[in-house]
């Protein structure tokens, strides 16, 4: 922060002026207490369960979660995974439960479409996010639930999806593929602790969810395995990431909040989420992304202290004519990043819609977003900003960003955008070199 500390001219007052209408924060935890011990605990071996990796163990896990219903208003109960590969089709959770994985311990999904059931898609996506009509379960599902713990001593979730890839490559699939974990219509959930592998689609999926923690994950998909997401908290409130190392064939986190007229009805914003100390690698997607399925709306978020390698992008937003919803009050700072293609860009013609029913006027709202003390090498481009004519993007502040671009790479390429900057390398495009212009717009 050197260079903020040293200038007082007029530019920098302005620039400052634009940006102060983030929102202020206190901790990453607020409204999250600490989990305690529960009082029962039993284990998967009690209901039968054999850890071989071949013996199909999903009547276990839903005579054990059955069974520790019973202990719901007396503290609640723990299912402990001791070390071992149980293989199991789609699990789905209760309220007051905490999952735990010993160090050694694999849930791993069953590799038969059969034993994820297929469900409703959800209300603010209309249909299956990639086919019309359902779509297949989780391998760990759980709805309407509080009080629930998903965390152990590193252990693993292996979703084994290659499967589910080989079907959407050879167009085989019949319905949407299953995430490895979703949560839905959920408050006060913990998950630590713990490694993902090989999600069939986004990995974590909390939807529709509340008062929600995710720290020290380890989470792992090949790079060219498709759209398998890291973290994608959708319409989701007062959520905390931190301490999380992320490779996958997709964004590594991505903020989500609907699709389309879908998600501009249902009307279920994401907004107070804090994301930090976090290592991400998306060779086919962004290190920290927003949208395209925004149409609930995204703000109030913060993200810091995140290190962003081998990326096709570093941060961007992504949002389409139809999406509707807004994306503002977004602060990202202390970013690192190594090898990426593009390292800022926000574009307005992203996404595909659900049916043909979207609404062609409903354009998206962008603006309010503040990047800075951003550091780059092998930068192929800085940044790409290209918003919508009929809705351009605004307020975009740009404060003390140094990017080591490649020679002979074009540098900044904008256009349908406005806002402001200081101390950003290479300089930026002249649509975002003037301080009045988004001091002038609040």
């Amino acid at each position: 922060m050197k260079a903020l500390e040293q200038t007082h001219d007029n530019k920098f007052i302005a620039v400052l002026v634009s940006c102060t209408c983030m929102t202020t924060w206190e901790s990453c935890t607020v409204g999250i207490r600490a989990k305690e011990a529960r009082p029962h605990t039993v284990s998967i071996t009690e209901f039968g369960a054999i850890g071989d990796g071949k013996f199909l163990n999903t009547h276990a896990f839903e005579n054990a979660i059955f069974y520790l219903r019973t202990f719901a208003d007396k503290g609640g109960a723990q299912l402990y995974i001791p070390p071992g590969q149980w293989l199991t089709g789609s699990i789905s959770l209760i309220s007051h439960l905490t999952l735990y994985l010993d160090q050694g311990a694999t849930i791993l999904a069953s590799q038969d479409p059969k034993t994820f059931p297929v469900i409703d898609g959800l209300p603010s996506y209309g249909r299956g996010r990639e086919l019309p009509g359902g779509r297949h379960s989780s391998v760990i599902h759980g709805e309407n639930l509080v009080d629930v713990v998903i965390t152990g001593e590193n252990g693993t979730i292996d979703g084994q999806g290659w499967v589910w890839w080989d079907m959407l490559h050879n167009q085989t699939l019949d319905y949407t593929r299953g995430h490895l974990v979703e949560l839905i219509n959920s408050a006060n959930i913990l998950i630590s602790n713990l490694t993902f592998l090989s999600s069939p689609f986004w990995t974590l999926h909390p939807v529709y969810c509340s008062n929600l923690t995710i720290r020290n994950l380890t989470i792992r998909a090949p790079g060219d395995s498709p759209n398998t997401d890291g973290i994608v908290p959708d319409s989701c409130t007062n959520v905390c990431i931190e301490d999380c190392n992320i490779s996958t064939g997709g964004d590594a986190i991505s903020i989500k909040s609907g699709w389309d007229q879908y998600g501009i009805a249902y009307k279920s914003p994401s907004s107070n989420i804090w994301i930090r100390r976090v290592v991400a690698s998306a060779p086919t997607g962004a290190g920290f992304a927003i949208g395209s399925e925004m149409s609930g709306g995204v703000s109030n978020i913060k993200v810091e202290g995140v290190v962003i390698s081998n990326a096709k992008s570093g941060i961007r937003m992504k949002t389409t004519a139809g999406r509707g919803g807004y994306i503002t009050n977004v602060s990202i700072s202390e970013v690192e990043m190594h090898n990426t293609e593009k390292a800022i860009v926000f574009s307005g013609f992203s996404g595909e819609h659900p049916d043909d029913h979207w609404d062609h006027h409903a354009y998206p709202l962008v603006e309010r977003i503040l990047i800075q003390n951003v550091v780059g090498e092998n930068i192929v481009q800085a940044g790409e900003l290209l918003g919508l004519q009929e809705a351009p993007f605004r307020h975009i502040c740009l404060i003390n960003i140094a990017l080591d671009v490649l020679p002979g790479s074009p540098c900044w390429n904008c256009s349908e955008v406005a806002g402001s900057s200081s101390f950003v390398l290479p300089k930026p495009c002249p649509e975002l070199q003037d301080p009045e212009l988004s001091s002038s717009r609040r």
